[in-house]
Parts: C-alpha cells; structure tokens; sequence
C-alpha cells in the first residue's frame, strides 16, 4: 500500500533511543544529496491531550488521548508525503498502540483492537522500519514529555516489538553504539542494498 509515489521509512524504538535526533539527521543527508525529503515530527508533543496531562497535571492518558495520537499519526504522515520523493517518519503507527496497551484499562480493549485492525490493513505504507536498539537516558532535564514513561523503557520496548510483529510492520534493528552520523551511513547503506533507494554518494 505504497503513499502515492513516496518512499516512507519509519525510525522506530522505545522513548529515548535517539529517534528523533536520527530522524532530521537522515532527512538533512537527503536532502543534501538533491533529494526532497521530508520528515514528521512526534505528535505527542503537539497534543493537546497529552499536554494537559505531562505539563499540567490534569487528568490521565485515557482514550481520547490515544485516539487522538493514532488519528494525528496516520494523518500526519499521510499528508506529509504529498509531493514528496521520501519521507522519514518518527515512528509508526504501531507505537502508538504499544503505549496505549500499557496505559489504558482493560474496558478499553475493544478500541485498542479497532486501532490495531486498522494499523494491519495500512502497515503496508511503511517501505522499511529501522528500530533504534539503543537506549538513553530518559530522565532529560527539561523534557516533560517523558517523566510520566521515563521508568518503562524496557515494557515499551518488548510491546512495541510485539506490536509491530503482530500488525505486520518488519523491523531492521540498527547496530547499537553507532555515532548518529554512522546509523545515517548504515541506513542508507540497507535502503540502497535492497533497491528501495539509490545509493548515495
């Protein structure tokens, strides 16, 4: 189920494995070889659910909120690859449904297989998943975001791989301890060996 005429690679992981910081470095060596790429960002971060909750204490992840995150990772990456040649996403669609596994209440199980069902019948717009193996420090003065999950690295970590085996999402797992300039190397060095990109010089 390719997005038009995008080629779409998601970084995946469990929270501070270094996605992010992957994610602009390998779109930056994209679009430095003439490559128009683009990249998404996390979309929890730009949730206002998930807002009220880290930053203002005000309430708890429930459903709406990760409604909310799934809707606005499909949406997000769907509209991000309108016109572009490649797109680098910051995770799938999976990791949403990894996290709200270990959230949400046993009532909400219905929904959560809805999200997965869906998260099946559209896992084929992902033309390579690479899996950050590494994990960092997750107590980051000034991150918020990550206070409430900072202790669960390792539960997201088997959830997410779990998750992603059962939607149909393969994951490539980077080597660990690479320098950031080098898991760029490597990534484009699989894309280009299995035909999905060019090689670069």
């Amino acid at each position: 189920m390719p997005i038009r005429d995008c080629v779409v690679v998601a970084i995946e992981g469990t929270h501070a494995s270094g996605k992010t910081t992957l994610v602009h470095a390998l779109t930056s060596r994209l679009r430095a070889s003439a490559i128009h790429a683009e990249c998404t960002g996390e979309p929890a971060r730009y949730s206002p659910f998930v807002e009220e909750v880290v930053l203002h204490g005000k309430g708890t992840f429930d459903l709406t909120t990760e409604l909310d995150l799934f809707a606005m990772q499909l949406t997000t990456q769907l509209r991000a690859a309108r016109h572009r040649t490649v797109l680098i996403t910051d995770k799938t669609l999976a990791n949403v449904i990894a996290y709200a596994r270990l959230l949400l209440p046993a009532a909400d199980k219905p929904a959560l297989a809805a999200m997965t069902q869906l998260c099946c019948a559209v896992s084929g717009m992902y033309d390579a998943v690479f899996y950050c193996t590494d994990a960092f420090n997750p107590d980051q003065p000034g991150d918020s975001f990550r206070s409430k999950v900072a202790d669960r690295q390792h539960d997201i970590d088997t959830a997410l791989r779990s998750t992603c085996a059962e939607t149909g999402i393969p994951l490539t797992d980077v080597p660990q301890r690479l320098t950031t300039a080098a898991r760029v190397d490597w990534i484009l060095r699989s894309l280009a060996e299995r035909g999905v990109l060019p090689a670069l010089a």
